[in-house]
């Protein structure tokens, strides 16, 4: 093999890692390109590959990924085999990694990500049902293709993602990321919908995120993200990912969030719940059309209301934004409470409200807002993913 061949194998050795659910919080912190030319270095020298701390059992399983990589083609190469044409060479390593990440996902919030995806690839390219069992045998593994034929119907023409660069990344509270993305190609998406997200440090792990703008002139994209603990995804991206690196957007989808026409609104927000409802406001602003505007904006203290600046910019006559501080003793009388107690006082008949946060301070929501007088059609809450 050659250098270039050898760096090839290592490259693809480290996506295999990074879509390992086991593995990947491993690569938390190393630099890439100096792992993978270690990497080419040994099997250039023969050496052993080496440990990145984890477990014996998962070492072995990481130089079996290394020598599937050594002695197998890539995976485009090898369907191009059997069906010439049917998938482009550069959308194969994603495509691969997020085939491989449906097999082993059991969270259904993810799963809807990555078939939301994987069904709107189905029709881009043209695949049948025949084409399952090729790709199965690539993969070594099953697809429940049924799933994503299921999510090919359902899912409308257009693109499977849309590559997009990071332009600017800010660390706006402690385990709170604001990231800025431009996608290479327009993306449409109305304010209160939701995205899949997948960063390449992670290929094939889609995790749901909601613009915080309204469409822009543009055409970026602003998206709120909180360091989950144990998510790869959501540390990366707050921590890891810089300006100038690439990450994959994937179709737009709504999550109950969209606005009607006309009625005067109170909008709760907890954490970085706070992204669609953001949006909502920008939506509002561009066509106010007579309507009343409450954004309650929850968090545990001062420090923690991670988009202050940004508030501060949206002022509107008919928008009024109310912080609630459910940890901060030194907080006003009026704004100490948890989001939900603070937006009850401020709700007034015939208002539609809209919540979004954390899933504790949604489970429990509908209930409350509904024993506190809110008609079961004024309220709005995302019904299909989780929001954190």
């Amino acid at each position: 093999m050659t250098e270039a061949q050898f760096r090839e194998v290592a490259a693809r050795w480290l996506s295999l890692i990074a879509a390992d659910a086991e593995l990947s919080p491993y690569l938390m912190g190393v630099d890439w390109d100096r792992l993978k030319a270690h990497v080419a270095r040994t099997l250039t020298t023969g050496e052993e590959l080496p440990n990145l701390g984890w477990p014996e059992a998962q070492h072995r399983r990481a130089t079996d990924y290394l020598t599937g990589a050594v002695s197998r083609p890539p995976f485009w190469e090898q369907v191009e085999d059997r069906c010439p044409g049917l998938l482009p060479e550069r959308d194969g390593p994603l495509v691969e990694a997020t085939l491989r990440q449906l097999t082993r996902e059991d969270s259904r919030p993810n799963k809807l990500a990555l078939l939301s995806v994987l069904g709107r690839a189905y029709r881009r390219y043209g695949l049948r049902p025949e084409h399952g069992g090729v790709i199965d045998d690539v993969l070594r593994t099953r697809v429940p293709w049924r799933e994503v034929e299921r999510a090919a119907r359902r899912a409308g023409d257009g693109p499977a993602w849309w590559p997009a660069e990071v332009i600017d990344h800010d660390r706006a509270a402690d385990g709170v990321g604001v990231l800025t993305v431009r996608p290479w190609r327009r993306l449409l998406w109305r304010p209160g919908q939701a995205l899949p997200v997948c960063t390449p440090r992670h290929p094939g792990r889609w995790r749901w995120y909601c613009p915080a703008n309204a469409p822009r002139p543009d055409g970026t994209v602003e998206l709120h993200v909180r360091a989950v603990r144990g998510g790869a995804v959501s540390t990366s991206l707050v921590r890891e990912v810089r300006p100038g690196e690439l990450l994959h957007l994937g179709p737009p989808a709504d999550a109950g969030l969209h606005l009607g026409e006309g009625r005067d609104l109170l909008l709760i927000a907890g954490g970085t719940g706070l992204a669609p409802l953001r949006a909502l406001v920008e939506q509002v602003a561009a066509a106010p059309g007579g309507r009343r505007v409450t954004l309650v904006v929850g968090a545990r203290s001062v420090e923690s209301l991670y988009d202050a600046i940004t508030l501060d910019k949206l002022r509107h006559d008919w928008l009024s934004i109310v912080p609630a501080f459910s940890h901060d003793l030194c907080a006003e009388p009026a704004e100490q409470g948890d989001a939900l107690t603070v937006g009850l006082y401020h709700h007034r008949p015939g208002q539609h409200v809209y919540v979004c946060g954390p899933p504790l301070m949604l489970a429990g929501a509908r209930l409350r807002l509904l024993a506190a007088g809110v008609p079961a059609d004024h309220l709005h809450l995302p019904n299909r993913i989780p929001w954190r």
